[in-house]
């Protein structure tokens, strides 16, 4: 990573997390106009796997306060 991009990641995290949220998903945006359908099918069959899962009554349910603290807990 450049010293530009080092500075300019250090200033966005210093912004309020909705404004670093807003920043990701745009930047995220930019990098691909339409999604790669490789990826597309590699979603496709994990929401598949997801749902038998839940079907076959294997899958467990995690309330959203407790999933959003486990993704930002390192952050």
């Amino acid at each position: 990573m450049s010293i530009d991009c080092e500075r300019l990641l250090e200033d966005a995290l210093k912004l309020p997390e909705a404004d670093r949220a807003d920043l990701a998903a745009c930047l995220f945006a930019s990098l691909e106009s339409e999604p790669s359908q490789l990826l597309d099918a590699a979603w496709e069959g994990e929401i598949k796997r997801r749902i038998a899962e839940i079907d076959n009554g294997r899958g467990r349910f995690v309330p959203w306060a407790e999933a959003r603290k486990r993704m930002f807990s390192n952050a």
